[in-house]
Formats: structure tokens, sequence, C-alpha cells
């Protein structure tokens, strides 16, 4: 097993690097340089000004040597500052990380929760009531936007009846009954696509493994059908689901820009939004590599997982 990990390890490596390669390469796709774009709209700017910001920011330098600084800036806790308020990067990071991780934690809690028992209901009872109301609810759940079913919530619980804020962040340290007031509607606007297709993708790959002939001999044996559910076929079952599981993490990660920006959560979806609309290039990028390292290390997890789902993955 430590193996396996020490290889696997070892492999994301050239993902890692490839993640700050991609977000590097967002400073070459601007028409202008940040400092042109900043100090371009000040009163007072000029050549003389503008060569002093590049040669603070390292933008004089070559490009392959701006992306060493970088990354060495990356690996030393030095992310560099925001272009507009100047404060350093991985401070901003650290004080918005905190809402983000209880949006995302939250919602993988709704989706384990609900999409795993009626994925495993509707496949125990195919066409039933049951299974075709879950169906309507995935179809449902794919095809509305989050930032559509925002606005309802908003509207039906906000505004009509009147039970949950309808915006706005209240940290956990400081009242933890309002924190989870104010989450709920996030994370099940947050949490709805992602059960969606977790569900759907649990009853079709339980519908399989149902089909089999060691399952079909556990019901010769006279196992009731709850344990030929959970010690025989869930274990089999799961492990398509877990590759989906790693897949939803970026669409959460992307969904979260939209929901934070709807209710008002000072999370890193929304920071990000900010910094591009404001063309604060360093705050993008730190907010894409936090996303993007994220992925890669659930994506490593969900590996290190499937060598206990099915041991074969040990050996190869």
């Amino acid at each position: 097993m430590q193996r396996l990990i020490i290889r696997r390890a070892i492999g994301y490596v050239p993902t890692i690097l490839f993640v700050t390669m991609f977000v590097f390469s967002f400073l070459l796709l601007l028409p202008l340089e940040p400092t042109a774009l900043l100090v371009g709209t000040e009163e007072g700017a000029t050549p003389e000004r503008l060569e002093k910001f590049r040669k603070e920011l390292g933008y004089d330098k070559p490009i392959p040597v701006q992306y060493v600084r970088w990354v060495k800036g990356v690996f030393t806790g030095d992310w560099g500052r925001s272009l507009r308020t100047r404060e350093r990067i991985t401070v901003e990071l650290r004080n918005r990380m905190v809402p983000t991780l209880e949006l995302a934690i939250g919602s993988w809690l709704v989706t384990i929760l609900v999409a795993l028992p009626v994925g495993i209901y509707s496949a125990a009872r195919p066409n039933t009531v049951g299974d075709n109301t879950g169906t309507v609810f995935a179809i449902a759940g794919v095809a509305l936007p989050n930032f559509w079913f925002a606005i309802l919530m908003i509207y039906l619980f906000g505004v009509i009846l009147g039970w949950l804020p309808t915006n706005g962040y209240v940290s956990p340290w400081v009242d933890p009954v309002e924190n989870l007031r104010r989450m709920i509607m996030p994370v099940i606007v947050a949490g709805t696509s992602s059960v969606a297709s977790i569900m759907r993708q649990t009853r079709s790959a339980m519908l399989e493994v149902l089909r089999e002939d060691y399952v079909r001999t556990a019901h010769a044996k006279g196992l009731s059908e709850q344990k030929v559910l959970i010690r025989h076929a869930l274990r089999n079952g799961l492990i398509p689901v877990v590759t989906i599981m790693g897949f939803q993490i970026a669409n959460l990660l992307g969904g979260a820009a939209v929901v934070e920006t709807i209710f008002n959560i000072p999370g890193l979806g929304q920071f990000a939004i900010q910094g591009a609309i404001l063309v604060d290039i360093p705050v993008v990028q730190g907010v894409l590599l936090v996303f993007g390292t994220s992925v890669v290390l659930v994506n490593f997890g969900i590996d290190i997982l499937y060598a206990f789902l099915d041991p074969r993955v040990r050996y190869t």
C-alpha cells in the first residue's frame, strides 16, 4: 500500500507543475500588462511610473524568469500582492478559505447523505414510484442552472416565507446558529447538481452489479436483501461512483463562484470574480492555484480509495 501511495504521489508531480504553468499563463493572455491596466486608470500615470511598477512587480524580466520566480514564491509562501489593495494574496486567501470550505464540505455531505441512499434504493426497486421520482429529480437537478435555482430559493424561503436570510455570512466562531441558517440555502444550491449526477450514476452502477452471478448466488444462499446490497453489491458498485465524485469536485468549485456571489459569501469564488472584474491577476492566479491543487489532491485521494474498494488496483 505504501508503494502505491508513493507511486501515485510521484505521478501527480507533473500534474502539479502543469497546473502552475496553466495558472501562470493567464498573465500572458492579457492584451496589456497588469501594471498598465492598473496605472493607466490613475491620475498622473506616466511612462516612468509604469516602468517603476514593472520593476517592482518583476514584469520587466523574461517570461521564463517570471515563471520560475513565481513558482519559487508559491512554494515559499510568497504569492505576491493584490494589484488593487496591495494586501498579500496568502492573507486574503486565508481569510476567505473558511466560507468556501464550509460550502464545499456541506455540499458534499448533502451529496453523500442523499445521492447514495436514493441511488441504491432506486436500483433495488427499479421502475417503482420512488425510482421514477428520483429520476425526475435527477433530470431537474442537472438541467436547472445554479443561479436560477438560487434565485428561486431566495424568493421562496427568504422573501415569501421569511424563514432564512437571503444573503451575507456570519462566521461559525461568532454565531454558529446564524452561520447555519445563512449556509443552508447556499449548500443546497451548490450540492443539487452533484446529488443528481451521483444519484443516477449510483443507480446505474448498482443495477449492473445486481445482475452479476455472485449476487444471484448470495440470494440463493438465503441472505437478506439488505446484506446482499451492503456486503456484496455496494463495494463493487461504488467504484465508478467514486470516479464521478472526483469529477464533481471541479464542478463544485466552479459553481462556488456563482453561489458565493449570489448569496454574498466572502469566499474564494467571489474573490476570484472580483479579481477578474478588476483585472487583478495575482488574485485570480492565487484562487485558480488553490482550486487546481485541490482538484489534484482530491483525485490523488480517490486513487488511494480505489485500492481499498478494489484490491487489484494495488498490484497495477
